[in-house]
C-alpha cells in the first residue's frame, strides 16, 4: 500500500488510505492551518528526530467517551484527599516539556521534536491547544496532559507524570469538566492498558471518523481563550466511579514511535 507524500498544498488523503501500521503520509509542514485539517479529518503527526513528518490515521482507534471515564478506588482517595489543585492552561508549556521529558517505554527520546513543540505552542496561543496541570500543595507541577480541541472532540496528545496518580488526576478532572461542557469525545489515539484502564475502548477507524465528523457539526463548544474549570467541577461524579475496583494502572507514558 502506498505512502503519500505531502507538498505545500493543504490536503491529506483519504485516512481510510493508511497502511496497516496507520501510517498514511509523509512531509508537509507544522502549520496550524494543516494541524487542524488533519485533526479535522483523524489524522495526526507522530514522528522521531530525524525522521520526516509522518501522518497517522490508526484502525482500531482507541477513544474514550467522557460518561465512561473509570475513577478506580485508589484514584477516587486522591481525589478526594484533596492532593493536588488541577488547573487548565496555565502552564502549557511546562505541560508539553514534562511530556517531551519523560521516559518511553522501550528506548531513550522523545517523539516531541523541538519542531512538534513548537507548533503545539503555537496552536495553544491561537486557542486551540490545551492543558490540564495537576499542582502540588508545595506548587510544584505533579502531572499534566495536553490536547487539540476542534468542536465536540477533544484529542489528547500527551501526558506525563512525577507524582502519584498526578496525570490520571489532570485526566479524571479535564474529562470530567469536557462532558459538563458537552463534548462528545476523547480521542486517545492508540490503545494503551493505562488507557484502557481508565475507560478507553477501541473503535474501527469508520466507526472514529463517523464520530468525528458528528462532533465537529455542533461547532466550537468553547472560546479561543484560556479554559477555566466550572466552580465545583469534580472528577468523582462519574457513572463508573471506583465501580469494580479494578487496580490503578502503573505506567503512565503516552505514543512510542
Amino acid at each position: 500500500m502506498p505512502v503519500y507524500r505531502l507538498g505545500r498544498e493543504l490536503v491529506f488523503p483519504d485516512p481510510e488510505l493508511s497502511d496497516p501500521s496507520g501510517l498514511l503520509a509523509v512531509g508537509g509542514d507544522l502549520r496550524p492551518e494543516r494541524l487542524l485539517l488533519a485533526y479535522s479529518l483523524g489524522i495526526f503527526p507522530w514522528y522521531a528526530e530525524g525522521q520526516p513528518i509522518l501522518w497517522h490515521s490508526p484502525d482500531p482507534r482507541a477513544v474514550l467517551l467522557p460518561g465512561d471515564l473509570h475513577v478506580s478506588r485508589s484514584l477516587a482517595r486522591t481525589l478526594r484527599r484533596g492532593t493536588y489543585e488541577v488547573r487548565l492552561d496555565t502552564a502549557f508549556e511546562a505541560v508539553i516539556d514534562a511530556c517531551a521529558r519523560s521516559p518511553r517505554p522501550g528506548g531513550p527520546g522523545t517523539w516531541i521534536t523541538p519542531a512538534m513543540r513548537e507548533a503545539y505552542v503555537r496552536l495553544h496561543r491561537l486557542g486551540f491547544a490545551h492543558s490540564a496541570e495537576a499542582w502540588s500543595a508545595d506548587g510544584r507541577l505533579a502531572g499534566g496532559i495536553y490536547g487539540v480541541a476542534l468542536g465536540a472532540v477533544f484529542f489528547g496528545e500527551s501526558m506525563f507524570t512525577r507524582g502519584r496518580d498526578g496525570s490520571k488526576v489532570a485526566l479524571a478532572t479535564l474529562v470530567r469538566q469536557l462532558e459538563r461542557w458537552g463534548f462528545a469525545l476523547v480521542d486517545c489515539q492508540v490503545r494503551s492498558a493505562h488507557l484502557e484502564r481508565l475507560g478507553a475502548v477501541s473503535w474501527p477507524r469508520q466507526r472514529f471518523l463517523a464520530a468525528l465528523e458528528r462532533g465537529l457539526r455542533a461547532g466550537a463548544l468553547r472560546g479561543r481563550g484560556p479554559w477555566r474549570l466550572d466552580a465545583g467541577a469534580d472528577a468523582r461524579c462519574g457513572k463508573r466511579a471506583a465501580a469494580g475496583g479494578r487496580r490503578a494502572a502503573p505506567g503512565e507514558g503516552r505514543r512510542t514511535p
